[in-house]
């Protein structure tokens, strides 16, 4: 089953809901042992980074996250969630994150007087480019579109771990990475109606495939 992370900073409900809604086996909790053997796991959040890895190093979450990923468990961070899989984050000060991608989370460019500008925060639907194949990105088209409410964004130190892209004032951000069985998007699939949906359908089927198959009599 996908255990969904709840620390106390991430849309539990809304999430919750939509993996019932694609069909996936899931539960919410915040113990570590059960995200540490469950099958796959949902890391949400809002809010700040220094204070979510407060919240995860609290209930002894973040070790437990990463105990799972080293063993192959697919994990899906969204939103903060991303971000906080990278090595750390400028919000705030100097603060380090999980470390399961590398990379730094700063904030989105303000862009240049007198130059058409996204508004930061960036909040609102907006379509993504695609620059890698990858399973969560096997159901996205060029004319989806998608929920984003941020003003920062990883910075990965491989562009090989960059699925997806939106253009923010003069620069491409990463708004969808993966390494391994590690996957991340910035935007909130929960929020983005049946596009969303189907991303987490294909999360879903992604830990079903990495599952071992059982034996019959």
């Amino acid at each position: 089953m996908i255990a969904i992370v709840n620390y106390g900073r991430g849309n539990i409900f809304s999430l919750a809901r939509a993996l019932e809604h694609v069909g996936a086996d899931h539960f919410v909790t915040e113990d570590p042992e059960r995200i540490s053997t469950a099958s796959g796991i949902v890391l949400p959040g809002v809010g700040a980074f220094r204070d979510a890895m407060d919240r995860l190093r609290e209930r002894s979450l973040g070790d437990a996250i990463k105990l799972a990923a080293s063993r192959g468990v697919p994990l899906l961070g969204i939103c903060l969630g991303m971000q906080i899989l990278f090595d750390r984050s400028t919000e705030f000060g100097d603060s380090p994150g999980l470390g399961l991608i590398s990379g730094t989370v700063d904030r989105l460019p303000k862009g240049e007087a007198g130059a058409p500008r996204v508004r930061i925060p960036n909040v609102g639907w907006r379509h993504v480019a695609l620059r890698k194949s990858h399973p969560m990105t096997a159901d996205l088209a060029p004319e989806d579109m998608l929920y984003f409410v941020h003003s920062y964004v990883p910075y990965p130190e491989d562009p090989r771990h960059i699925l997806a892209v939106l253009p923010v004032n003069g620069m491409e951000a990463a708004v969808m990475v993966g390494q391994g069985n590690v996957v991340g998007c910035q935007f909130h699939p929960e929020k983005s109606g049946p596009v969303g949906l189907r991303l987490l359908g294909a999360f879903a089927r992604e830990v079903k495939a990495r599952q071992p198959a059982r034996r019959t009599a």
